[in-house]
């Protein structure tokens, strides 16, 4: 079998044909992912439980979890791809449009960053999101899961592959990295991969951070908080609360801190606790939660720190919606973080002073995802400050070049005594080239 670095200089010498596919081709491809998938959901949930069946026990149970494939997550998958078959395609687009001078038009064009990196833990349905949006916005990717869902994984992506090719799709697009060696492989490769987005836990993406020349775009940790101001509805904040912690645990956009203003603790906290305990949430809490409700585990400083993708919550008492904000901005791994109140004021000082690349306002922090902010899928959540942040579709895999289109024009003429003037007028223009 070709190495993994061969296979890689093929995936970034097909990044070029890619980049130029007609749409129709592409949404052919993805329509015959989801058909193919659809079809063959036997034979991938077969291999997904003899991942399932040698896992077992070996491995957090969040992380289980997360791994299982079944006829509901199939369906997901299937309803991924046909969403992203939906969408605009994103090449070629023109963002801006300059006019230099006459006849001197300068316009800014989306296009594909090129060839990605994506390494991923337990969670086999990132295999069918990222390869559709990759394909759609003309990218080419190579794949690194975890392990423990080898057999899944390398299921689902032949599938999804062998599909695609039908359809015209290069089949060099698109690479699985099998071994631990071919991910540390990878890392060296800046030469030929552009940009490497990880997806797992804390520890894990920090140790690509550090080991590789490549730019990294994705985030460490979700360390999620809500807000229950003193001025909201009260059956809103248990409801959005339990739904931000039980609905999915296991994920990055769960809560794991709740903030409740001292005006209405007393009142609130026993229902909220009440109603966690009653749904197998371990409670730990501040000292002044345990106060008003004592049978609760007392939360440390570490606690307010801590991803736990599991049914635990830290709960702690502020006196004022600034010390939340305060709290928050210093505890938060600056994912997601939601208030709920009543009072629209208090909501705009903090979706505008919370430092999270997600703020709600009375809404569950569970809404933190691609496929719910309609962008078809999801490549990841990002918390850095540049390039894409927040769930990222397919404007997270696109960057952009500029198109200077003149007739003749030199720059000497732009220079000296008596050099023309630039009109640097902004046009509504499409770029005549794409």
């Amino acid at each position: 079998m070709t190495g993994i670095t061969d296979q890689i200089k093929k995936a970034k010498s097909a990044t070029v044909s890619m980049s130029v596919l007609p749409t129709g081709v592409k949404n052919d491809a993805l329509s015959n992912m989801a058909d193919a998938l659809d079809s063959k959901r036997g034979y991938v949930i077969g291999e997904n439980r003899k991942d399932l069946e040698d896992a077992e026990g070996k491995i957090p149970g969040p992380m289980y979890k997360r791994m299982m494939v079944d006829d509901a997550k199939v369906d997901e998958m299937v309803r991924g791809i046909r969403s992203v078959m939906s969408l605009e395609d994103p090449v070629g687009g023109t963002m801006s449009a300059t006019e230099l001078d006459d006849g001197l038009m300068l316009y800014q064009v989306r296009c594909p960053v090129g060839m990605l990196g994506v390494v991923f833990e337990s969670r086999p349905d990132v295999v069918p999101q990222i390869m559709s949006l990759c394909l759609k916005s003309g990218n080419c990717v190579a794949f690194k899961g975890g392990s423990e869902a080898h057999r899944t994984i390398k299921a689902i992506f032949g599938v999804l592959r062998d599909a695609a090719s039908s359809a015209g799709i290069p089949e060099s697009a698109f690479v699985l990295l099998e071994s631990r060696d071919d991910f540390k492989e990878i890392l060296d490769l800046d030469e030929y991969i552009d940009l490497l987005i990880p997806r797992g836990s804390n520890s894990f993406v920090r140790y690509v951070q550090d080991n590789t020349r490549i730019p990294v775009l994705g985030h460490a940790a979700g360390i999620c908080h809500v807000y229950i101001d003193s001025e909201c509805d009260q059956d809103m904040a248990l409801s959005v609360a339990m739904d931000s912690k039980i609905q999915y645990p296991a994920v990055c956009n769960a809560v794991e801190n709740i903030l409740v203003d001292s005006a209405i603790a007393e009142e609130f906290l026993p229902r909220l606790i009440s109603s966690m305990k009653e749904n197998g949430v371990e409670v730990r809490g501040d000292v002044r939660t345990k106060a008003i409700v004592p049978d609760i585990n007392a939360a440390s400083e570490e606690d307010w720190f801590e991803e736990y993708d599991d049914l635990i919550i830290a709960i702690k008492v502020v006196d004022s919606l600034e010390d939340a904000i305060d709290f928050i901005n210093s505890h938060s791994s600056h994912h997601t973080e939601a208030i709920i109140t009543n009072n629209m004021q208090k909501a705009a000082v903090f979706t505008k002073m919370v430092d999270s690349a997600d703020v709600f306002v009375n809404a569950s922090t569970r809404f933190a995802d691609g496929y719910r902010f309609g962008k078809g899928a999801e490549v990841g959540i990002s918390t850095n400050k540049i390039h894409a942040r927040g769930p990222m579709g397919m404007e997270g895999l696109m960057i952009y070049k500029y198109v200077l289109i003149g007739n003749g024009q030199v720059v000497k003429d732009y220079v000296g005594k008596d050099a023309r003037q630039f009109k640097h007028i902004r046009k509504d223009a499409e770029c005549p080239l794409r």
